[in-house]
């Protein structure tokens, strides 16, 4: 049974170091890790969340991946094996509790070295990202893993030996399939990888899916099935979260609405504008001018 007591004291200790370095990225070549704090509760902003594991130590956080909402905590983690665009907001958070939390980039050359020390659970379904209880032993690894950031001479040598063993934790825990799928060179979410990865590369152009699964080497069904599964959304809902995502980027830097549309591939603007209101509640003028201002910037981890 958990020492809830311990994993309190734990979670204050991060808290405190997470404090010292907010906004910081963890020194030296080891794990990407990176600590976040907001004073404030958000409203739904987007974003792409890169494969990564995130801890909360304060606060809570909502986030839509497609047609589906996960929140999670301190008792919580999240895990994103594919690169996925959503909207997040912060639940929890004020000027003398703000919300603190942790994300470290998943290695999958770590995670594939480590497939062999770890029993093979089968594929399962080929979901890209999930939330699960935080363990005690997975809050121990964490709490070692920030102290790098008051020890940064250490980091070096000690951050991947601290990485390895999360990672280990991680394909021993309730989300173990999903995160093996992700360091299998040939397994179906590997294989949904390469065709977001496509997606990603040529979002402004048409999309097929024909040769979307031809990439994946699934059949149109197959393939139909699998990327909802991993992204929440279908392959013409993510490109267009991409190509909105990138549309608002410009915007924000006084690019015009309607040359904004045509870049990002849309052929009508005044289907651009609706699409862009529905994602992002205001029009694209109104929206770019609330993000100049400060309003509902997006918020890492």
């Amino acid at each position: 049974m958990a020492d809830l007591g311990a994993m309190q004291d734990q979670l204050d200790t991060m808290r405190a170091i997470a404090s010292r370095h907010e906004g910081s990225l963890l020194p030296g070549s080891g794990p990407r890790v990176g600590v976040y704090m907001s004073r404030a509760p958000t409203v739904p902003s987007p974003g792409l969340y890169e494969p990564m594991v995130c801890v909360v130590l304060q606060g809570a956080k909502r986030v839509m991946f497609g047609d589906q909402v996960l929140r999670y905590d301190p008792a919580s983690y999240l895990v994103a094996t594919v690169e996925l665009p959503a909207q997040g907001c912060i639940l929890d958070a004020s000027v003398d509790q703000p919300y603190i939390a942790a994300s470290m980039a998943l290695n999958r050359e770590v995670l594939a070295e480590l497939l062999c020390e770890v029993p093979d659970r089968g594929q399962g379904e080929t979901a890209g990202f999930a939330v699960s209880p935080m363990t005690p032993e997975l809050l121990e690894a964490w709490l070692r893993l920030l102290t790098l950031f008051d020890r940064p001479g250490e980091a070096g040598i000690m951050g991947p030996l601290i990485e390895r063993e999360i990672l280990y934790r991680l394909l021993q825990g309730p989300q173990g399939a999903m995160v093996r799928q992700a360091a299998l060179a040939d397994s179906r979410l590997s294989r949904i990888r390469a065709a977001i990865g496509w997606i990603r590369a040529h979002f402004t152009a048409t999309l097929r899916v024909e040769a979307l699964a031809e990439i994946a080497g699934m059949s149109v069904a197959s393939f139909h099935r699998h990327f909802k599964a991993a992204t929440a959304m279908s392959p013409l809902q993510y490109q267009k979260a991409l190509r909105l995502q990138e549309a608002r980027r410009l915007l924000v830097a006084h690019a015009d609405a309607a040359a904004t549309a045509y870049r990002v591939g849309y052929e009508s603007a005044s289907q651009f504008s609706r699409e862009y209101a529905r994602m992002f509640g205001n029009p694209p003028a109104r929206d770019a001018a609330l993000l100049r201002g400060g309003a509902g910037e997006p918020v890492a981890a």
